[in-house]
């Protein structure tokens, strides 16, 4: 994915040389390498720029999935611009390129890690502007990723490598964020003007869930609330005309739905006439069949099928959806949002189960046949166990004898061996692609990814820090696998951007800059050469 059609150093150059002229001796300071090097290290100078540029990205991405389905895209998800950017960083060192390579922003997290309340569940009780500050801090972070990296192939330029194809080629870190606007915080004016705050910090996706904002929670927990469509439908349309507004024309919509497991309702919708979207919400709900002469004070009933029912109300006003309601529910909820704006969908599902996926996505594509969905691959579910089991019912099925197999502990790592775990695992490897292939799902993302691996990566740390290993603890299991896998970050200040600061310092003062690199800069020592280190080598990486 070469990016710099926009601007590249030659016309950058030619720009600042023609102001040199026009502004005269006043600009004698000024060098026109220095600050067309500048110009291009930072290619996005707003968020509407960054929101543009990614939604054509994504818009690209989605045409190619329809035309195979092999091409699908990916991400993990991120609580923090450093976090984000060190993800990026790794995805050019390790796979050469960003293509179908995203950002997810989870609500969950922003609950969880950004709130100044303190750590919160998900339940929409976070600040309604953590979401925009972390997709602006986000999309920062990337931007100093790429000062960064052409940074260092200007120095090696200067040095003498021939390296200008690469300065001319340079492929951004800037990649689509699909940004989580939970149920919409308040009404639809809410939404529009949260929406609105996200765009201008540059998310050019945007996921938004059907349910009761004021009574939403994670979509892996009980006592999820709907909506009916029509109200859905004006959320949908307020980030819409918010995107219109921004001037951002192709941005994405993905409409959520958590009606598969979520069995209440706060609202029941008017309908206008037999057979409309009001209608069919309603048909949903349980109702128990009365006489006129049994309905009590005050209560609301329903005329169904030419007879008098009352729905089921619970103490708290909600009322009840039928049992085994829940997938029509579902494929109403995806054709209704794709009929009316939303550009991908998003199923809550209780396992990540292949068929389950197809058998809902399926029949959505019976009225909308380019349906896409974009999937959580979630940590709410225990993949290990969940693949184990539909292991054992294949091997089932295929008579195999299954006697040396507990099937209530298939969790034992004394089955981490055997049969049963090489075919859970194998189909957990290729979930993403047979669900792609299968399920129409077009994006696969990890929502809480980073939370775990802090968590995990911390618990390590801390046993042996405290323990026995002290600082070699951290030696061995951070610095050490830091050199050795080329971990750019194992220069902490210059990650930072210490040394982008003195070229820039150069840049303004000349000889006078004070410059933090030099012979006593301890990071120096991570420049060692010889048959057991090449670090530095590893950490050009970065700059190829």
């Amino acid at each position: 994915m070469k990016n710099l059609s926009q601007t590249n150093y030659s016309s950058a150059l030619e720009t600042v040389r023609n102001l040199k002229k026009k502004y005269g001796e006043t600009w004698n300071e000024i060098h026109s390498e220095s600050a067309a090097r500048m110009m291009i290290q930072n290619r996005f100078k707003t968020g509407l720029d960054i929101a543009s540029y990614t939604a054509n990205i994504m818009r690209e991405d989605m045409a190619a999935y329809d035309a195979d389905a092999s091409q699908y895209t990916q991400s993990l998800g991120c609580w923090h611009g450093f976090v984000a950017q060190q993800k990026m960083i790794a995805v050019k060192k390790h796979h050469k390129t960003t293509a179908k390579k995203y950002l997810y922003l989870s609500g969950w997290m922003v609950a969880a890690l950004r709130s100044e309340f303190g750590p919160l569940p998900d339940q929409s009780m976070h600040e309604k502007t953590a979401v925009s500050s972390l997709i602006k801090e986000i999309y920062d972070f990337l931007r100093q990723a790429d000062a960064i990296e052409l940074n260092d192939l200007f120095r090696r330029l200067e040095n003498g490598e021939d390296v200008q194809d690469q300065i001319d080629n340079f492929e951004t870190h800037i990649v689509p964020i699909i940004a989580d606007i939970d149920a919409g915080f308040g009404n639809e004016e809410a939404t529009y003007l949260l929406a609105k705050q996200m765009i201008q910090a540059g998310a050019c996706a945007i996921q938004i869930e059907n349910q009761v904002s004021d009574a939403k929670q994670c979509g892996h927990q009980d006592g999820k609330v709907t909506v009916p469509h029509e109200d859905f439908i004006a959320k949908l349309n307020a980030i819409r005309y918010a995107f219109l507004e921004l001037g951002i024309e192709n941005g994405i919509i993905v409409a959520r739905t958590d009606s598969e497991g979520a069995g209440l309702t706060q609202k029941l919708p008017v309908s206008e006439k037999p057979g409309d979207l009001a209608s069919q919400y309603l048909a949903f709900v349980e109702a128990q069949e009365i006489a006129i002469a049994d309905a009590k004070e005050d209560e609301v009933l329903l005329k169904r099928n030419g007879k008098l029912v009352r729905p089921v109300r619970l103490a708290n006003g909600l009322y009840k959806f039928k049992n085994g309601s829940n997938i029509d529910r579902v494929v109403l909820d995806c054709i209704t949002s794709l009929q009316n704006g939303a550009d991908l969908l998003w199923i809550e599902t209780p396992t990540p189960n292949v068929k389950q996926i197809a058998h809902m996505v399926n029949r959505v594509k019976e009225v909308v046949p380019n349906a896409k969905l974009v999937y959580n691959n979630s940590p709410s579910f225990n993949w290990t166990l969940n693949f184990r089991n539909q292991a054992y019912e294949e091997m089932l099925l295929e008579g195999e004898n299954m006697t040396a197999y507990d099937r209530n502990n298939l969790m034992d790592a004394q089955y981490d061996g055997s049969e049963l775990c090489h075919r859970a695992d194998e189909k957990i490897k290729t979930f993403q692609m047979d669900s792609s292939r299968e399920a129409g799902i077009f994006h696969h993302l990890i929502t809480l990814p980073t939370y775990h691996t802090t968590a995990l990566h911390m618990n390590n740390l801390t046993e042996g820090y405290f323990g026995e290993e002290a600082m070699l603890a951290y030696v061995k299991g951070v610095q050490r696998q830091e050199i050795r896998n080329g971990v750019s970050c194992v220069k902490h200040q210059r990650m930072a951007g210490s040394d982008l600061g003195d070229d820039h310092k150069t840049f303004f003062a000349g000889e006078k800059a004070l410059k933090a690199s030099g012979e006593k800069n301890t990071s120096n020592q991570f420049e060692v050469r010889g048959n057991t280190a090449k670090v530095e080598e590893k950490i050009s990486v970065l700059a190829s």
